[in-house]
Parts: structure tokens; sequence; C-alpha cells
């Protein structure tokens, strides 16, 4: 048996139901891991589970709003109703900033929108998790993965935007923080950073013709990535061979991005 084989594993993923979670839920199926799709809209949630069919893995979905923690607790207790544990969570879902307005100019609400969804969204999915893979663990089966979707933002900041790189950094610190507290139950703690890669959160970026004219040519992308290049590194941290490797971020791009 092959050590990516997930057969028997079972990912939540939120916000995986388009983009980047998609395609992480794509590959981790792909792989014969058992998918917990956590999203707002049950339509998108229902097309991402009839994309997933015929792959080893089974795939589920449910209606899930990451900023409520009652919603989270459902979930999780559907997802273990269904499969009867959770080993890893991939914590996807969130918002752009749209870096349209100035500092000076943005308001209480934007802030607290921002980190209620981003922030508080990573909160409330990885401690549900947490709680049960802690206490699976107690009980002799220790193994868990808790994954955040990060940013360049995090790292390089961005102009307009600091409401969400201020969320993105965060979630950074939060991973490394788990990454110690968790590694005696063999729960590790990571998160994949997108670069150039093309998805509902960079279609606005793209659309621009400034930015494409101006901007564009001085970044040395060999071409970009796409949601599907996420699908490899959930195979790998979900698997045994990462057992070791935490407390890292992963950029992953189809580019030179590189710092």
């Amino acid at each position: 048996m092959s050590i990516f084989d997930l057969s028997g594993r079972v990912a939540v993923i939120t916000g995986g139901n388009g983009g980047i979670g998609l395609g992480m839920a794509q590959a981790l199926a792909a792989a014969g891991c058992n998918v917990s799709i956590w999203g707002r809209n049950a339509d998108k949630n229902k097309a991402a589970v009839q994309s997933l069919a015929g792959a080893p893995g089974k795939a589920e979905a449910h209606v899930c709003d990451v900023t409520d923690p009652a919603s989270v607790k459902a979930a999780m207790d559907a997802t273990l109703q269904s499969f009867g544990r959770v080993d890893g969570c991939f914590a996807n879902a969130g918002i752009g900033g749209g870096g349209r307005q100035a500092f000076i100019d943005r308001t209480e609400e934007q802030w607290r929108t921002m980190f209620a969804t981003n922030l508080d969204g990573v909160f409330h999915a990885f401690q549900a998790a947490a709680r049960h893979m802690t206490e699976r663990a107690a009980n002799g089966d220790p193994f868990g993965r808790l994954v955040a979707t990060s940013s360049l933002a995090s790292i390089f900041g961005t102009a307009r935007n600091e409401h969400y790189a201020a969320t993105k950094a965060a979630i950074n610190a939060l991973v490394r923080a788990l990454a110690v507290e968790l590694a005696r139950h063999n729960i590790t703690a990571n998160a994949i950073l997108p670069g150039w890669i093309k998805s509902d959160m960079t279609a606005g970026i793209l659309g621009n013709d400034k930015f494409v004219a101006n901007v564009m040519p001085r970044i040395p992308v060999r071409r970009f990535g796409e949601p599907e290049d996420f699908g490899g590194i959930a195979v790998y941290l979900m698997s045994k061979a990462s057992s070791y490797h935490t407390a890292d971020t992963f950029v992953i791009d189809g580019g030179y991005t590189a710092f």
C-alpha cells in the first residue's frame, strides 16, 4: 500500500465547494480519502459532491456558516455521524478584501466582518476538529491534520487591504502555535499559501486591465497556478509522510514566487 493511500481517512474542507477548496477535495477523494465539504451555498455544495462521483473516497456536503459556532458544531456532528471520525480539517473558507478603500476610511463593520469570516471561521473549524482529534488520541488513536489557507498578503502586506492581510497573518501565527500545542497528540498544523492562482479570489485582479498591463510584466510568473495544484500538497499533508512536517507555510503557485 502506498504511503499516500488515504483509504479510511476523513477530511473536512470548509469552502470546499469551489476554487482551491474543490481542487483539494478532488485530489483527496482520488487518493481514497472520504471528504466532507462545508459551504454556505447548498447548490454549490451539491455540485461539488457530484464532481467527486466515481472517486474512491466518499463525499458529502453540509450547509455551514463557519462564523457561527452552532453551525460548525452541527456540521461536525453530521460528519462524525456519517464517517465516525475526522482526520483532517482544511480551513479554506474566507473572503478577500477587494483593495479599493484606504485604511483611514475603513469602517469598524468592515474590519469586524473580515475577522469574523477569515479568522473566526478558522478558529471555529479548527477547534471543533481538534476537540475530536485529541479525544481520539486519548483513546489510543493519535492522528490529526489542521491546514489553513493563508495569503501572500500575510507576508508582504497589501495596500488598501490591511484588514485582509491582518487576518491572514494571524492565521499563520495560529498555525504555528497549534503546531506546538498539539504535537503531543500527533496532530500537525500547517498553512498553504496561494501565490498566483486562478480562482474566484483573483478574478478581480486579473480582470483589471491596468494591473495586467503595468504590473504583470514585472512579475516573473512562469504560468498561473490552478486550484488543482493544491491537490498534491493536500494529499501529502493528510498522509503519514507528513507526520513530522508541522508549523510550516507552503507557498503554492505556478510561477516563481519566492521569499
